[in-house]
């Protein structure tokens, strides 16, 4: 009996479990990356293609990375404040590294620090990290929770005809649904009036 045993094996030990999770989510992490500067350019932005059943189980992991970035921003933006546009090592640096303001900073900063120290042992890559905190977190600031969408593929993967499905965030690939704009009648009835069309009769009389 699996008694308190959730989630499913995918065939793996529960080390290559986690492995397998781990590359899942650093993958849809690494898709937002500038690929000017990498040069591997994913074929679209903040989506993966991967089986349905690895694609439910790395969702939960996925929707709690960003979670932990997502509480840490309050945090980064008060440090933000405290820190000083001076150059680092300079005499003005110094000064600031020195006097109690580099306290209140060092407070501030520390939640970002255990935040950013926990995402990097969920995922175990640093880019991805650093991805998820700087572009990620900032555009789900305001919604909280439901940050990813498992889409079904029609077409099963060649091979063991799996199943196979779209692993995406929310707010980058929305679909727009498009309703066909009904003609408005009242319009075209004020459009085109029907003017009274004279009888030969009412012409006759007219005349006489």
């Amino acid at each position: 009996m699996r008694h308190r045993r959730k989630g499913r094996k995918l065939g793996r030990h529960p080390s290559h479990q986690r492995a397998l999770l781990r590359s899942l989510a650093t993958a849809l992490f690494l898709t937002e990356r500038d690929a000017e500067l990498d040069g591997n350019k994913p074929k679209v932005k903040g989506r993966i293609i991967t089986t349905i059943e690895k694609a439910k189980e790395v969702r939960p992991l996925v929707e709690r990375c960003i979670t932990i970035a997502r509480r840490a921003l309050p945090h980064q933006e008060v440090a933000d404040q405290l820190e000083p546009n001076a150059e680092r090592h300079s005499d003005q640096w110094r000064t600031w590294r020195n006097g109690p303001q580099w306290n209140e900073w060092n407070q501030a900063i520390a939640p970002v620090v255990a935040a950013r120290r926990r995402a990097l042992r969920l995922l175990g890559d640093k880019q991805a990290v650093k991805i998820l905190f700087d572009d990620i977190a900032p555009r789900f600031a305001d919604r909280d929770g439901g940050y990813t969408r498992v889409l079904r593929l029609a077409k099963p993967r060649l091979g063991d005809a799996g199943t196979r499905a779209i692993l995406e965030l929310v707010g980058k690939n929305d679909r727009v649904r498009k309703t066909a704009s009904r003609p408005s009648f009242d319009s075209d009835v004020s459009d085109t009036a029907v003017k009274p069309v004279e009888t030969s009769a009412a012409t006759d009389s007219a005349e006489a």
